[in-house]
Protein backbone atom coordinates (compact mmCIF):
# COMPACT_ATOMS: atom_id res chain seq x y z
CA UNK A 1 0.00 0.00 0.00
CA UNK A 2 1.64 3.21 -1.24
CA UNK A 3 -1.01 5.59 0.31
CA UNK A 4 -2.14 5.17 3.68
CA UNK A 5 -6.19 5.50 3.64
CA UNK A 6 -6.93 8.47 6.29
CA UNK A 7 -10.04 11.01 7.08
CA UNK A 8 -8.52 14.22 7.10
CA UNK A 9 -10.35 16.68 9.40
CA UNK A 10 -10.88 20.02 8.22
CA UNK A 11 -12.75 22.29 9.93
CA UNK A 12 -11.80 25.47 9.91
CA UNK A 13 -8.19 24.49 8.48
CA UNK A 14 -6.82 26.30 5.06
CA UNK A 15 -6.67 24.70 2.07
CA UNK A 16 -4.93 26.61 -0.79
CA UNK A 17 -5.78 25.57 -4.13
CA UNK A 18 -3.29 26.98 -7.13
CA UNK A 19 -5.08 27.52 -10.77
CA UNK A 20 -7.91 28.94 -12.39
CA UNK A 21 -9.15 26.71 -15.14
CA UNK A 22 -10.98 23.13 -15.05
CA UNK A 23 -8.08 21.06 -13.03
CA UNK A 24 -8.50 23.14 -10.32
CA UNK A 25 -12.42 23.49 -10.90
CA UNK A 26 -12.59 19.62 -10.43
CA UNK A 27 -10.46 19.65 -7.23
CA UNK A 28 -13.01 22.85 -5.93
CA UNK A 29 -16.37 20.46 -6.27
CA UNK A 30 -14.71 18.16 -3.74
CA UNK A 31 -13.13 20.48 -1.35
CA UNK A 32 -16.46 22.19 -0.77
CA UNK A 33 -18.00 19.16 0.99
CA UNK A 34 -15.88 19.57 3.16
CA UNK A 35 -15.55 22.73 6.15
CA UNK A 36 -12.53 24.08 4.75
CA UNK A 37 -11.18 27.26 4.08
CA UNK A 38 -10.66 27.48 0.89
CA UNK A 39 -8.37 30.16 -0.96
CA UNK A 40 -7.87 30.05 -4.40
CA UNK A 41 -4.49 31.80 -6.49
CA UNK A 42 -5.37 32.58 -9.84
CA UNK A 43 -4.60 35.51 -12.39
CA UNK A 44 -6.95 34.86 -14.52
CA UNK A 45 -9.51 32.35 -13.15
CA UNK A 46 -12.68 30.93 -14.82
CA UNK A 47 -15.92 32.57 -14.50
CA UNK A 48 -17.15 29.62 -12.01
CA UNK A 49 -14.53 30.38 -9.69
CA UNK A 50 -15.32 33.87 -10.08
CA UNK A 51 -18.81 33.11 -9.27
CA UNK A 52 -17.97 31.00 -5.94
CA UNK A 53 -15.74 33.76 -4.47
CA UNK A 54 -18.48 36.37 -4.95
CA UNK A 55 -20.89 33.50 -3.25
CA UNK A 56 -18.18 33.77 -0.30
CA UNK A 57 -17.65 30.01 -0.39
CA UNK A 58 -13.89 30.90 -1.03
CA UNK A 59 -11.09 33.53 -1.35
CA UNK A 60 -9.81 34.52 -4.46
CA UNK A 61 -6.58 36.13 -5.37
CA UNK A 62 -5.93 37.04 -8.73
CA UNK A 63 -2.36 36.45 -8.76
CA UNK A 64 0.04 33.80 -9.02
CA UNK A 65 0.64 32.64 -5.55
CA UNK A 66 4.42 33.26 -3.91
CA UNK A 67 6.50 32.37 -1.05
CA UNK A 68 4.86 32.67 2.63
CA UNK A 69 1.08 32.50 0.87
CA UNK A 70 0.71 28.88 2.20
CA UNK A 71 2.04 28.90 5.62
CA UNK A 72 -0.49 27.42 8.56
CA UNK A 73 -2.20 25.34 5.36
CA UNK A 74 -3.00 21.55 6.02
CA UNK A 75 -3.34 20.92 2.27
CA UNK A 76 -2.13 22.59 -1.19
CA UNK A 77 -3.18 21.81 -4.67
CA UNK A 78 -1.18 22.78 -7.91
CA UNK A 79 -3.47 22.59 -10.88
CA UNK A 80 -2.19 25.47 -12.77
CA UNK A 81 -2.23 22.96 -15.82
CA UNK A 82 1.36 23.99 -16.40
CA UNK A 83 4.25 21.79 -15.53
CA UNK A 84 7.14 24.49 -14.95
CA UNK A 85 4.39 26.73 -12.60
CA UNK A 86 2.95 23.13 -11.05
CA UNK A 87 6.93 22.20 -10.02
CA UNK A 88 7.17 26.28 -8.73
CA UNK A 89 4.59 26.58 -6.29
CA UNK A 90 4.62 22.68 -5.48
CA UNK A 91 8.29 23.23 -4.14
CA UNK A 92 6.73 26.61 -1.88
CA UNK A 93 4.06 24.56 -0.61
CA UNK A 94 6.83 21.94 0.84
CA UNK A 95 9.20 24.50 2.21
CA UNK A 96 6.00 25.98 4.01
CA UNK A 97 5.05 22.76 5.48
CA UNK A 98 1.48 21.77 3.24
CA UNK A 99 0.96 18.29 1.77
CA UNK A 100 1.27 18.77 -1.77
CA UNK A 101 -0.97 16.93 -4.70
CA UNK A 102 0.26 18.14 -8.12
CA UNK A 103 -2.68 18.00 -10.60
CA UNK A 104 -2.40 14.32 -12.91
CA UNK A 105 1.56 14.03 -11.34
CA UNK A 106 1.08 10.95 -9.28
CA UNK A 107 5.20 10.59 -8.69
CA UNK A 108 5.76 13.82 -7.35
CA UNK A 109 2.54 14.28 -5.16
CA UNK A 110 2.36 13.57 -1.47
CA UNK A 111 -1.29 12.75 -1.58
CA UNK A 112 -3.73 11.88 -4.05
CA UNK A 113 -7.33 12.72 -3.67
CA UNK A 114 -9.75 9.25 -4.11
CA UNK A 115 -12.84 8.86 -5.41
CA UNK A 116 -15.55 9.69 -3.40
CA UNK A 117 -19.08 8.44 -2.67
CA UNK A 118 -21.33 10.89 -0.42
CA UNK A 119 -23.64 10.13 1.72
CA UNK A 120 -22.93 12.56 4.00
CA UNK A 121 -21.49 11.93 6.88
CA UNK A 122 -21.32 8.27 5.38
CA UNK A 123 -18.24 8.83 2.85
CA UNK A 124 -16.61 5.89 1.07
CA UNK A 125 -13.09 6.86 -0.60
CA UNK A 126 -12.15 4.47 -3.44
CA UNK A 127 -8.35 4.33 -4.44
CA UNK A 128 -6.21 2.65 -6.81
CA UNK A 129 -2.68 3.84 -6.29
CA UNK A 130 -3.29 6.44 -9.34
CA UNK A 131 -2.80 3.09 -11.48
CA UNK A 132 -6.52 2.60 -12.43
CA UNK A 133 -8.79 6.02 -12.45
CA UNK A 134 -11.51 3.96 -14.87
CA UNK A 135 -11.72 1.22 -12.67
CA UNK A 136 -12.54 3.58 -9.33
CA UNK A 137 -14.99 5.49 -11.66
CA UNK A 138 -16.48 2.37 -12.26
CA UNK A 139 -16.93 1.23 -8.57
CA UNK A 140 -18.15 4.47 -7.41
CA UNK A 141 -20.84 4.25 -9.83
CA UNK A 142 -21.32 0.84 -8.60
CA UNK A 143 -21.52 2.08 -4.76
CA UNK A 144 -23.66 4.72 -5.66
CA UNK A 145 -26.01 2.89 -7.49
CA UNK A 146 -26.04 -0.14 -4.24
CA UNK A 147 -26.75 2.63 -0.79
CA UNK A 148 -29.59 4.04 -0.56
CA UNK A 149 -29.86 8.18 -0.56
CA UNK A 150 -31.48 7.12 3.14
CA UNK A 151 -28.09 6.32 4.05
CA UNK A 152 -26.63 9.97 4.87
CA UNK A 153 -30.18 10.86 7.49
CA UNK A 154 -29.42 7.47 9.44
CA UNK A 155 -25.75 7.92 10.07
CA UNK A 156 -26.86 11.14 11.28
CA UNK A 157 -29.68 10.31 13.55
CA UNK A 158 -27.28 7.49 14.81
CA UNK A 159 -24.81 9.74 15.70
CA UNK A 160 -27.29 11.73 17.71
CA UNK A 161 -28.24 8.67 19.89
CA UNK A 162 -25.31 7.25 20.16
CA UNK A 163 -24.97 8.70 23.64
CA UNK A 164 -28.35 6.93 24.98
CA UNK A 165 -26.71 3.63 23.41
CA UNK A 166 -24.16 3.42 26.29
CA UNK A 167 -26.17 2.33 27.77
CA UNK A 168 -26.04 -1.29 26.01
CA UNK A 169 -22.48 -3.39 27.01
CA UNK A 170 -20.00 -2.73 25.14
CA UNK A 171 -19.24 -5.56 22.21
CA UNK A 172 -21.61 -7.77 20.70
CA UNK A 173 -24.60 -6.39 22.74
CA UNK A 174 -23.84 -2.66 20.74
CA UNK A 175 -23.07 -4.53 17.77
CA UNK A 176 -26.13 -6.17 17.54
CA UNK A 177 -28.65 -3.05 18.11
CA UNK A 178 -27.21 -0.84 15.36
CA UNK A 179 -27.28 -3.74 13.13
CA UNK A 180 -30.86 -3.57 13.63
CA UNK A 181 -31.19 0.34 13.78
CA UNK A 182 -29.27 0.33 10.68
CA UNK A 183 -30.78 -2.47 8.14
CA UNK A 184 -34.00 -2.87 10.04
CA UNK A 185 -35.47 -0.78 12.09
CA UNK A 186 -33.84 2.95 10.99
CA UNK A 187 -34.88 2.10 7.28
CA UNK A 188 -38.91 1.26 7.80
CA UNK A 189 -38.59 4.12 10.61
CA UNK A 190 -37.72 7.09 7.99
CA UNK A 191 -39.87 5.41 5.30
CA UNK A 192 -43.03 6.53 8.15
CA UNK A 193 -41.32 9.85 8.57
CA UNK A 194 -42.70 12.11 11.55
CA UNK A 195 -42.25 11.33 14.78
CA UNK A 196 -41.75 7.18 13.69
CA UNK A 197 -37.71 7.67 13.85
CA UNK A 198 -37.41 8.82 17.55
CA UNK A 199 -39.83 6.21 18.54
CA UNK A 200 -38.14 3.64 16.84
CA UNK A 201 -35.07 4.25 17.83
CA UNK A 202 -36.44 4.75 21.76
CA UNK A 203 -38.32 1.35 21.41
CA UNK A 204 -35.27 -0.45 19.74
CA UNK A 205 -33.17 0.12 22.88
CA UNK A 206 -35.53 -0.81 25.29
CA UNK A 207 -35.83 -3.91 23.39
CA UNK A 208 -32.30 -4.56 23.48
CA UNK A 209 -31.75 -3.57 26.95
CA UNK A 210 -34.43 -6.04 27.98
CA UNK A 211 -32.93 -9.00 25.61
CA UNK A 212 -30.74 -11.45 27.84
CA UNK A 213 -26.96 -11.53 26.26
CA UNK A 214 -27.00 -14.10 24.09
CA UNK A 215 -24.40 -17.21 25.15
CA UNK A 216 -20.93 -17.74 23.38
CA UNK A 217 -20.93 -20.17 20.27
CA UNK A 218 -18.36 -21.64 18.39
CA UNK A 219 -18.45 -22.07 14.37
CA UNK A 220 -15.91 -24.48 12.59
CA UNK A 221 -15.24 -22.52 9.44
CA UNK A 222 -13.61 -24.05 6.43
CA UNK A 223 -11.88 -21.13 4.58
CA UNK A 224 -11.25 -23.44 1.35
CA UNK A 225 -8.29 -23.43 -0.33
CA UNK A 226 -7.05 -19.70 -0.05
CA UNK A 227 -8.47 -17.69 -2.84
CA UNK A 228 -10.94 -15.40 -1.17
CA UNK A 229 -13.34 -15.70 -3.75
CA UNK A 230 -13.79 -19.48 -3.08
CA UNK A 231 -15.21 -18.43 0.75
CA UNK A 232 -18.55 -19.43 1.02
CA UNK A 233 -21.31 -16.69 1.67
CA UNK A 234 -22.25 -18.53 5.36
CA UNK A 235 -18.21 -18.52 5.96
CA UNK A 236 -18.28 -14.97 5.18
CA UNK A 237 -21.00 -14.02 7.65
CA UNK A 238 -19.81 -15.94 10.73
CA UNK A 239 -16.74 -14.11 10.09
CA UNK A 240 -18.45 -10.37 10.18
CA UNK A 241 -19.95 -11.90 13.41
CA UNK A 242 -16.82 -13.18 14.90
CA UNK A 243 -15.33 -11.90 18.27
CA UNK A 244 -12.77 -14.15 18.43
CA UNK A 245 -10.78 -15.87 15.01
CA UNK A 246 -8.70 -18.82 15.77
CA UNK A 247 -7.07 -19.42 12.51
CA UNK A 248 -4.44 -22.14 11.36
CA UNK A 249 -1.86 -22.27 9.64
CA UNK A 250 -2.79 -22.28 6.27
CA UNK A 251 -5.63 -19.95 6.15
CA UNK A 252 -4.25 -16.92 4.25
CA UNK A 253 -3.75 -13.49 4.63
CA UNK A 254 -6.62 -12.61 2.52
CA UNK A 255 -8.98 -14.71 4.11
CA UNK A 256 -8.49 -13.39 7.32
CA UNK A 257 -8.66 -9.68 6.31
CA UNK A 258 -12.09 -10.34 5.99
CA UNK A 259 -12.35 -10.06 9.69
CA UNK A 260 -13.52 -7.46 11.78
CA UNK A 261 -10.96 -5.53 13.18
CA UNK A 262 -12.14 -5.45 16.68
CA UNK A 263 -12.07 -9.36 16.56
CA UNK A 264 -9.55 -11.28 18.84
CA UNK A 265 -6.92 -13.21 15.95
CA UNK A 266 -5.98 -16.24 17.79
CA UNK A 267 -2.82 -18.06 15.41
CA UNK A 268 -3.22 -22.10 15.93
CA UNK A 269 -0.92 -23.04 13.56
CA UNK A 270 0.35 -26.76 13.21
CA UNK A 271 3.02 -27.44 11.09
CA UNK A 272 4.56 -30.53 10.41
CA UNK A 273 8.06 -31.71 11.59
CA UNK A 274 8.21 -27.65 12.71
CA UNK A 275 6.47 -25.90 15.82
CA UNK A 276 3.14 -26.30 16.51
CA UNK A 277 0.07 -25.76 18.75
CA UNK A 278 -0.66 -28.50 21.06
CA UNK A 279 -4.57 -29.45 20.60
CA UNK A 280 -5.10 -29.37 23.92
CA UNK A 281 -4.31 -25.74 24.09
CA UNK A 282 -6.51 -25.53 21.16
CA UNK A 283 -9.40 -26.69 22.47
CA UNK A 284 -8.81 -24.91 25.31
CA UNK A 285 -9.07 -21.36 23.62
CA UNK A 286 -12.18 -22.61 22.16
CA UNK A 287 -14.41 -23.26 24.63
CA UNK A 288 -12.45 -20.81 27.26
CA UNK A 289 -13.65 -17.93 24.81
CA UNK A 290 -17.22 -19.41 23.88
CA UNK A 291 -17.50 -20.12 27.71
CA UNK A 292 -17.00 -16.00 28.13
CA UNK A 293 -19.71 -15.44 25.92
CA UNK A 294 -18.17 -14.79 22.67
CA UNK A 295 -19.15 -15.53 19.26
CA UNK A 296 -15.85 -17.67 18.12
CA UNK A 297 -14.63 -18.60 14.34
CA UNK A 298 -12.22 -21.77 14.46
CA UNK A 299 -10.97 -21.60 10.71
CA UNK A 300 -9.21 -23.92 9.02
CA UNK A 301 -7.72 -24.32 5.82
CA UNK A 302 -9.51 -25.83 3.27
CA UNK A 303 -13.20 -27.91 4.87
CA UNK A 304 -12.95 -28.29 8.54
CA UNK A 305 -14.52 -32.15 7.89
CA UNK A 306 -11.34 -32.74 5.74
CA UNK A 307 -8.34 -34.05 8.25
CA UNK A 308 -9.15 -30.73 10.41
CA UNK A 309 -8.95 -32.48 13.49
CA UNK A 310 -12.59 -31.91 13.53
CA UNK A 311 -14.39 -34.25 15.37
CA UNK A 312 -11.78 -33.43 19.34
CA UNK A 313 -12.74 -30.11 19.00
CA UNK A 314 -16.57 -30.71 18.50
CA UNK A 315 -16.11 -32.98 21.48
CA UNK A 316 -14.64 -30.37 23.43
CA UNK A 317 -17.26 -27.96 22.90
CA UNK A 318 -19.46 -30.64 23.86
CA UNK A 319 -17.56 -31.36 27.26
CA UNK A 320 -17.70 -27.95 27.81
CA UNK A 321 -21.31 -27.27 27.06
CA UNK A 322 -20.81 -24.59 24.83
CA UNK A 323 -23.14 -25.01 21.50
CA UNK A 324 -21.37 -25.13 18.01
CA UNK A 325 -22.11 -25.68 14.05
CA UNK A 326 -20.23 -26.61 10.80
CA UNK A 327 -19.91 -24.52 7.80
CA UNK A 328 -18.30 -26.40 4.90
CA UNK A 329 -15.40 -25.09 2.91
CA UNK A 330 -14.01 -26.05 -0.25
CA UNK A 331 -11.28 -28.49 0.24
CA UNK A 332 -7.95 -28.44 -1.43
CA UNK A 333 -8.72 -31.13 -3.66
CA UNK A 334 -11.33 -29.49 -5.40
CA UNK A 335 -9.61 -26.60 -6.21
CA UNK A 336 -5.95 -28.53 -7.53
CA UNK A 337 -8.49 -30.74 -9.42
CA UNK A 338 -10.31 -27.82 -11.03
CA UNK A 339 -6.62 -26.38 -11.37
CA UNK A 340 -5.49 -28.87 -14.05
CA UNK A 341 -8.68 -29.17 -15.47
CA UNK A 342 -9.34 -32.90 -14.43
CA UNK A 343 -12.27 -33.92 -12.12
CA UNK A 344 -11.50 -36.15 -9.14
CA UNK A 345 -14.16 -39.09 -10.80
CA UNK A 346 -14.82 -40.32 -14.32
CA UNK A 347 -16.78 -42.42 -15.87
CA UNK A 348 -14.74 -45.36 -17.57
CA UNK A 349 -11.74 -44.71 -15.09
CA UNK A 350 -12.80 -44.36 -11.60
CA UNK A 351 -16.07 -44.48 -9.55
CA UNK A 352 -13.91 -43.56 -5.65
CA UNK A 353 -10.61 -41.46 -4.87
CA UNK A 354 -8.84 -41.79 -2.08
CA UNK A 355 -8.37 -38.54 0.10
CA UNK A 356 -5.23 -39.73 2.37
CA UNK A 357 -2.88 -37.29 4.19
CA UNK A 358 1.08 -37.22 4.71
CA UNK A 359 1.06 -36.27 7.58
CA UNK A 360 -0.10 -39.36 9.52
CA UNK A 361 3.07 -41.97 8.28
CA UNK A 362 1.06 -44.71 10.68
CA UNK A 363 -1.83 -44.61 8.83
CA UNK A 364 -0.13 -44.44 5.33
CA UNK A 365 1.69 -47.66 6.86
CA UNK A 366 -1.50 -49.39 6.57
CA UNK A 367 -3.39 -47.72 3.41
CA UNK A 368 -4.05 -50.66 0.81
CA UNK A 369 -1.56 -50.10 -1.16
CA UNK A 370 -1.95 -52.74 -3.63
CA UNK A 371 -5.23 -51.48 -4.42
CA UNK A 372 -4.11 -47.70 -5.27
CA UNK A 373 -1.77 -49.76 -8.60
CA UNK A 374 -4.85 -50.95 -10.53
CA UNK A 375 -5.47 -49.15 -13.90
CA UNK A 376 -7.35 -45.91 -13.23
CA UNK A 377 -7.22 -45.78 -9.13
CA UNK A 378 -6.86 -41.96 -8.31
CA UNK A 379 -5.73 -40.91 -5.09
CA UNK A 380 -5.41 -37.10 -3.48
CA UNK A 381 -2.66 -37.06 -0.85
CA UNK A 382 -2.84 -33.93 1.79
CA UNK A 383 0.66 -32.66 3.14
CA UNK A 384 2.22 -35.81 1.20
CA UNK A 385 5.73 -33.64 0.38
CA UNK A 386 7.83 -35.35 2.88
CA UNK A 387 5.99 -38.74 1.90
CA UNK A 388 7.02 -38.48 -1.52
CA UNK A 389 9.57 -40.91 -1.72
CA UNK A 390 7.58 -43.16 1.07
CA UNK A 391 4.57 -43.04 -1.09
CA UNK A 392 6.52 -43.83 -4.76
CA UNK A 393 8.09 -47.13 -2.97
CA UNK A 394 5.02 -48.48 -1.79
CA UNK A 395 3.35 -48.37 -4.96
CA UNK A 396 6.37 -49.48 -6.99
CA UNK A 397 6.63 -52.59 -4.48
CA UNK A 398 3.29 -53.39 -4.97
CA UNK A 399 3.98 -53.36 -8.79
CA UNK A 400 2.17 -50.63 -9.57
CA UNK A 401 3.05 -48.70 -13.58
CA UNK A 402 6.10 -46.82 -13.46
CA UNK A 403 4.29 -44.49 -16.24
CA UNK A 404 1.54 -43.82 -13.69
CA UNK A 405 0.66 -39.95 -14.04
CA UNK A 406 1.50 -37.89 -10.62
CA UNK A 407 0.90 -33.91 -9.94
CA UNK A 408 1.28 -31.75 -7.30
CA UNK A 409 -0.45 -28.36 -7.15
CA UNK A 410 1.37 -25.77 -5.12
CA UNK A 411 -0.64 -22.88 -3.17
CA UNK A 412 -4.24 -24.56 -5.30
CA UNK A 413 -6.31 -21.55 -6.18
CA UNK A 414 -4.06 -18.73 -5.62
CA UNK A 415 -2.51 -16.42 -7.74
CA UNK A 416 0.97 -17.84 -7.04
CA UNK A 417 -0.51 -21.90 -7.84
CA UNK A 418 2.70 -23.97 -9.49
CA UNK A 419 1.75 -27.07 -10.99
CA UNK A 420 4.25 -29.77 -11.40
CA UNK A 421 3.36 -32.80 -13.56
CA UNK A 422 5.89 -35.98 -12.69
CA UNK A 423 5.51 -40.03 -12.92
CA UNK A 424 5.25 -42.81 -10.06
CA UNK A 425 9.25 -43.56 -11.29
CA UNK A 426 9.94 -40.22 -11.24
CA UNK A 427 7.71 -38.00 -8.74
CA UNK A 428 10.49 -37.68 -5.49
CA UNK A 429 13.12 -36.02 -7.97
CA UNK A 430 10.73 -34.11 -10.12
CA UNK A 431 8.96 -32.67 -6.38
CA UNK A 432 12.76 -32.00 -5.06
CA UNK A 433 13.54 -30.43 -8.38
CA UNK A 434 10.84 -28.23 -8.31
CA UNK A 435 11.62 -26.80 -4.52
CA UNK A 436 7.98 -26.34 -3.43
CA UNK A 437 8.04 -24.13 -0.65
CA UNK A 438 4.14 -23.83 -0.14
CA UNK A 439 1.34 -26.41 0.48
CA UNK A 440 1.14 -28.67 -1.96
CA UNK A 441 -1.58 -31.44 -3.14
CA UNK A 442 -0.40 -34.68 -4.46
CA UNK A 443 -2.36 -36.64 -7.27
CA UNK A 444 -1.79 -39.97 -7.54
CA UNK A 445 -3.39 -41.10 -11.16
CA UNK A 446 -3.99 -37.55 -12.51
CA UNK A 447 -1.75 -35.74 -14.95
CA UNK A 448 -2.64 -31.98 -16.18
CA UNK A 449 -4.86 -31.71 -18.91
CA UNK A 450 -2.65 -30.44 -21.57
CA UNK A 451 -0.32 -32.66 -20.21
CA UNK A 452 -3.00 -35.84 -20.80
CA UNK A 453 -3.85 -34.77 -24.19
CA UNK A 454 0.29 -33.98 -25.12
CA UNK A 455 0.17 -37.84 -24.18
CA UNK A 456 -2.84 -38.57 -26.19
CA UNK A 457 -1.71 -36.98 -29.39
CA UNK A 458 2.09 -38.95 -28.82
CA UNK A 459 0.30 -42.13 -28.66
CA UNK A 460 -2.57 -41.81 -31.60
CA UNK A 461 0.81 -40.79 -33.39
CA UNK A 462 2.39 -43.80 -32.76
CA UNK A 463 -0.36 -46.09 -33.35
CA UNK A 464 -0.61 -44.52 -37.29
CA UNK A 465 3.53 -45.19 -37.65
CA UNK A 466 2.96 -48.53 -36.61
CA UNK A 467 0.16 -49.01 -38.44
Amino acid sequence: MQHFPIFLALSERSVIVSGGGEAALAKLRLLMKSEASITVFAATPAEDIVRLSVEGRLVLVRRALRAGDIKGAALFYAADEDAAEDARTAAIARAEGALVNIVDNLEDSQFITPAIVDRDPVTVAIGTEGAAPVLARAIKADLEARLPATLGPLARIGKAFRKMAEALPHGRARRDFWADYYFDAGPRAIARGGDAIDQALDDLLQRHLDREAAPGHVAFVGAGPGDPELLTLKARKALDAADVVIYDRLVSTEILELARREAVMIDAGKEAYGPSTPQEQINLAITTHAKDGHQVVRLKSGDATVFGRLDEEIEACEEAGVSWHVVPGITAASAAVAGIGQSLTRRGRNASVRFLTGHDMKGFAEQDWADLTRPGAVAAIYMGKRAARFVQGRLLIHGADRATPVTFVENASRVDQRVVASTLGTMADDLAAADLQGPALTFLGLAPRAARTALADHTNSLQKELA
